[in-house]
């Protein structure tokens, strides 16, 4: 155990912005992080309509919004403390995934840095009732858990070790309740505060992951969102005075997974946010003390970023759709009515110009159930095809606003965005299908997705292209490097091509959760070698963009200038696009729209054609 130390804190000039008056249609950040004050009468969220992404508050019934001073670096979330005081925000120096978290006044004096300091990175995990403490969780080579003064910059580390994040600490400060463990693999753990205990909670079934906990309204009890006991995450309670004993399920459904839970500061009401088939958004609110949960309207096909006002009168939560874009919304958890922040959006529900997908399921080639959304342009097909491949690998796609999409579309090319094995959304089994070796099956779904787009009349044959970000971007090249002839383009954002660079350049903690998904360096080091796109990368005979932010330490930059370097060797056609001051998510807007415009021209040159003759 640390004993209780002041830490350093740094402080930055800030950039001051007027109050505005939004225009209709105000694009938010990938993430607008919304946080309400306690009160309920306000709330602050992340915008990048200034450019960058940064904090911007408005009252609940104000056209106007005001944007804090920050200075220039992107804001990735904003939190409120309980008692109203304080604002803290993890910010991306650079864009890059090493974070730090800065603190400041709802007035937006007060700015400084208070965790996150050199190759430590940040993050948030609540504020604790009634002050200005928070349970932070820092990483770098192990993972601290820290409690940290607002007002003081003063920090108690409470528990070291490998994969560790704080998630909550009890009401009396006497618990904490970590999170353990590597992707589709975690646990929770109970710590004793005063003397470094910890017991492992719910029973090891050798399956599943637990990704959420807090601790009950009674205080002698764990929630926690786990998809270790049923094949579909559900809302399950631990009686810590026998945490070894299988839980009780509190919360559960056969027809959606439990994707996030928000629970009020009195931890009597949660939000509970359902993923049912497809990726569609469904809302709850749930009573922990009677047992009692009621639907509430969704304000958008997809929902996230759920989060109650200290007093649980207010519900604040982003919803999109595939012309819906992403805004932030209020529910009353008396009523269940929704209404949009910025009250002159209301009519965005009914949808804007654009292409809403259609879900369409097919069949990988060992028979395993497949589905995707797919955007047609207007007229008769064929169409040109680009297939995107969303990253994670545990993520989804989901029919949520997508501007790359409706591009494509606008230009005559159709998108299909299918979930090979490995997405998550759909139970389990298919989060984990990938896991080491069971990825030759998702890069084989991505080639069973084209031939499906053939045969079924949507694609030209000899004119379909693939593009993808992150873990799409690397199954873009792998795709490409394994069934060579069969696209005839593509788009790699920010991919992995070489596995053991991979591994030896990406940040400490990213590389030891990604062991359990991708397969240990060391001991799967001729899987890893096998499944890398650069092993057979002379296979690669097609157009290439590759895209990366200079600033990536997920993924480094050198994993598409190693792939560009060997395309060029052999005179392959291919594009190079570094963004300066970027990471892994593209965050300043100009930056993003860059991409956006060349993945874009990219395709449209490759894959359209003017004159198409059907024999």
């Amino acid at each position: 155990m640390s004993v209780r130390t002041e830490a350093p804190h740094r402080t930055r000039p800030a950039r001051h912005r007027p109050a505005v008056t939004p225009p209709p249609g105000e694009d938010f950040a990938p993430a607008p992080a919304p946080a309400p004050s306690p009160d309920g009468r306000r709330v602050a969220y992340v915008s990048d309509r200034a450019g960058t992404p940064a904090v911007w508050v408005r009252d609940v019934d104000a056209v106007e919004a005001v944007a804090l001073p920050g200075g220039d670096e992107p804001v990735l979330s904003v939190s409120w403390s309980s008692d109203g005081q304080w604002l803290a925000c993890v910010v991306a120096p650079g864009g890059a995934p090493r974070t730090e978290l800065w603190v400041l006044r709802p007035d937006g004096t007060g700015l400084r840095q208070v965790a996150g300091f050199g190759r430590r990175s940040a993050s948030l995990s609540r504020w604790l009732p009634g002050g200005a403490l928070m349970a932070v969780t820092e990483s770098a080579e192990r993972s601290a858990a820290v409690l940290v003064d607002a007002e003081t910059g003063h920090r108690r580390v409470l528990a070291e070790d490998d994969l560790l994040i704080l998630l909550d600490v009890s009401d009396d400060g006497g618990s904490a309740l970590l999170r353990r463990g590597p992707r589709n693999a975690r646990w929770l753990e109970l710590l004793d505060v005063t003397t470094g205990d910890r017991v492992r909670l719910l029973p090891d079934t050798g399956r599943g992951s637990t990704d959420q906990g807090w601790f009950g309204p009674d205080g002698t009890s764990v929630l926690a969102r786990t998809d270790a006991f049923s094949e579909l995450a559900a809302l399950v309670r631990v009686d810590l005075a026998r945490p070894t004993l299988a839980p009780t399920r509190v919360a559960a459904r056969l027809d959606a997974e439990l994707e996030h839970v928000a629970l009020d500061t009195r931890r009597e009401r949660a939000a509970l946010l359902w993923n049912t088939y497809g990726g569609r958004s469904e809302l709850s609110l749930f009573d922990l003390t009677s047992g009692v949960q009621r639907a509430v309207t969704a304000p958008g096909e997809v929902l996230s970023d759920a989060v109650f006002a200290d007093g649980g009168d207010l519900l604040c939560l982003t919803a999109q759709g595939p012309v819906q874009p992403r805004e932030v919304w209020l529910v009353d958890p008396a009523t269940g009515d929704p209404r949009p922040l910025r009250p002159d959006t209301d009519a965005a529900r009914t949808g804007g110009p654009g292409v809403a997908p259609q879900l369409v399921d097919l069949r990988a080639h060992d028979g395993l159930p497949l589905s995707g959304w797919l955007y047609r342009p207007a007229g008769p097909g064929p169409w040109p095809t680009a297939i995107s491949l969303h990253g994670g690998p545990e993520a989804q796609e989901r029919p949520g606003y997508n501007p790359l999409f409706q591009a494509l579309v606008a230009q005559g090319i159709a998108v299909f965005a299918p979930n090979v094995r490995g997405s998550s959304g759909f139970g389990r089994s298919f989060v984990t299908a990938d896991n080491l070796a069971g990825r030759y099956g998702a890069i084989a779904d991505v080639a069973a997705c084209a031939e499906h787009l053939v045969d079924s009349g949507v694609a030209i044959p000899g004119h379909l292209g693939c593009l993808g970000r992150s873990y799409g971007g690397y199954l873009v090249l792998a795709v490409l490097v394994n069934f060579p002839g069969l696209f005839a383009a593509g788009v790699a954002e920010c991919g992995i091509s070489d596995f053991r660079t991979f591994y030896a350049g990406t940040e400490p903690w990213i590389a030891a959760a990604a062991v359990s998904k991708y397969g240990d360096p060391v001991r799967d080091a001729e899987l890893l070698r096998d499944l890398s796109p650069m092993t057979r990368i002379d296979q690669l005979d097609v157009p290439v963009l590759l895209i990366h932010g200079a600033n990536d330490t997920n993924v480094p930059a050198g994993e598409s200038a190693q792939v560009a370097q060997a395309l060029a060797a052999r005179d392959v056609p291919h594009g190079h696009l570094v963004l300066a001051g970027e990471g892994h998510d593209f965050l300043a807007r100009d930056n993003a729209e860059a991409a956006r415009t060349a993945t874009t021209s990219w395709l449209t040159r490759h894959l359209a054609t003017t004159v198409i003759t059907l024999g």
